[in-house]
């Protein structure tokens, strides 16, 4: 991506050397409340403090969250949105002692601040991902060689064949009645490969944390970030002899916008856009992204571990509610199954500080979240990619996120090792990370549920494993033949630290 300092969603670019890029949040539920408690703030509450934004979790139902509500007026916050069926309350306050305060109510079990900077009306500039454009050589050359069925960039899409969805295709596209959200950026619905299979029912945007939607809310506004637009392509492009075909090009799509225009995904959003996502019976979430501002949350932490306990809950929901939550493992280069990793980048939003951090107790949410299916990227070589994180126990599947060509040079007719794809305004171009390796597996997992529609969260996930292509770790890993290892891949070719179960396999999904 464009900044070395962006790092949230989990999409690079690789034009010249690899770089790190960030991402997104949203929600809205049938059960949720978005009026203001009403009630005064005490006489002694400061209201002069930066105004920030907070998740308060509560124990119980109903009762206990309104009751919840009064003190959260009385310490001086306001209620943004209450999401009763998970007890997460979103709230925004400039009492600088809300936090500590609304943790000493009786029914709250932890409270928590989203962020480290306050509120403030927000600028739009650029904070997408620059990868390599897709040049009119290339699209005419990969037109001329397109077979009868086959769209006119589809021989420039390696990742396709490298996951057999170009057989797979041949069975089954998907099914109609299949939708995955992309939890992201944002999505332009009006692409000619994404308007066919767009899903505007199950689309919102959820930056505030309270879902909107009004028509269009869910695209990136100009100069935003073009992330969402790539990832919903990969998934679901529809087949229609039109630019790229995704993995399962018959399903469904929709969007939920939860990046801000900076390109911050703060919780309140995220959790927001999965519950938007349960409440609206999608089948499969796309999560290429973390969490803003901690790239780890550390559960002993107040705020961090408010906000894991708000996520873990949002997750847990919707996974109750039969949706399969996919998540990008991170462009780190980190072996998140370690004891100990240096994090330099956090908090992203204010003044970073250098922390060391176990991350079985400082996890980067959501991807390393209970029941999360965390996806680690390969290249056109079918090698871990060079910046995609690891880990034994972490890793679930692998899947094409694609590479420098340097590294890893794909076939021809394909020229480029970076992953094709929609951008907004009908454009296609290259992109590279983690980001782009978990679409396609919510494709393949899509391609799943369309064969198996009765099938539960757990069922599903034990089909993509257990229909995984299983990949050894292979000779050391030296991806730039400096003589240095690069990483070390610890486990046996069933399961190990780099591929998970292994590489997804579309055509075992639509034939199992």
């Amino acid at each position: 991506m464009a900044h070395l300092s962006s790092r949230r969603t989990r999409a690079l670019a690789v034009p010249v050397g690899l770089a790190l890029t960030a991402s997104l949040g949203f929600l809205p539920t049938a059960t949720a409340t978005a009026a203001p408690t009403g009630e005064p703030a005490s006489a002694s509450v400061r209201t002069d403090g930066p105004k920030l934004s907070y998740v308060v979790n509560t124990r119980g139902g109903h009762s206990t969250v309104k009751d919840v509500e009064k003190a959260i007026a009385k310490a001086g916050g306001t209620v943004v949105i209450a999401y009763e069926q998970i007890g997460v309350i979103v709230v925004h306050s400039q009492n600088p002692a809300f936090g500590e305060t609304i943790r000493r109510v009786r029914g709250v079990e932890s409270a928590g601040a989203t962020r480290t900077n306050p509120i403030v009306p927000q600028a739009t500039k650029d904070v997408g991902s620059i990868a390599e454009p897709l040049t009119a050589e290339q699209a005419a050359a990969a037109a001329a060689d397109a077979k009868a069925d086959e769209d006119p960039l589809e021989p420039l899409q390696w990742s396709l064949p490298a996951i057999k969805a170009d057989q797979a295709h041949k069975k089954s596209l998907g099914s109609k009645k299949v939708t995955v959200a992309v939890i992201d950026t944002g999505v332009d619905d009006t692409h000619p490969d994404l308007a066919p299979n767009f899903d505007s029912r199950a689309s919102a945007n959820c930056v505030s944390g309270a879902p909107d939607t009004t028509a269009g809310s869910w695209r990136p506004a100009a100069g935003e970030s073009d992330h969402g637009t790539h990832v919903a392509g990969t998934i679901a492009a529809a087949k229609n002899g039109v630019g790229v075909t995704g993995v399962a090009p018959g399903v469904k799509v929709s969007g939920i916008k939860v990046s801000n225009p900076d390109g911050f995904f703060y919780t309140e959003a995220v959790v927001c856009g999965f519950l938007w996502a349960a409440e609206h019976g999608v089948e499969v979430t796309n999560n290429s992204y973390y969490t803003d501002p901690w790239l780890f949350n550390c559960k002993n932490d107040p705020d961090q571990g408010a906000l894991v306990d708000a996520l873990t809950r949002a997750v847990k929901y919707a996974e109750r509610k039969g949706t399969v939550n996919v998540a990008a493992a991170g462009n780190s280069r980190q072996d998140l199954a370690s004891d100990a990793i240096e994090d330099t980048t956090s908090p992203n939003d204010s003044e970073t500080v250098t922390r060391t951090v176990d991350p079985s107790a400082c996890p980067d949410i959501p991807t390393m979240l209970p029941g999360v299916v965390t996806v680690s990227a390969t290249g056109a070589k079918g090698l871990k990619s060079s910046y995609s994180n690891y880990g034994r126990g972490v890793i679930d599947v692998a899947a094409p996120g694609g590479d420098s060509t340097i590294y890893q040079t794909p076939e021809p007719p394909a020229v480029n090792g970076l992953i094709l794809s929609t951008l907004p305004g009908g454009r296609y171009g290259y992109k590279a990370g983690t980001s782009m390796a978990s679409p396609h597996v919510a494709g393949v997992v899509a391609l799943i549920k369309s064969k198996h529609p009765y099938a539960p969260p757990a069922a599903v996930k034990a089909l993509l494993t257990v229909e995984a292509d299983a990949k050894a770790c292979g000779e050391p890993y030296d991806i730039n033949g400096d003589g240095v290892i690069d990483a070390v891949c610890e486990g046996g070719k069933s399961y190990n630290g780099f591929y998970g179960a292994g590489v997804v396999d579309a055509l075992d999904a639509v034939r199992w």
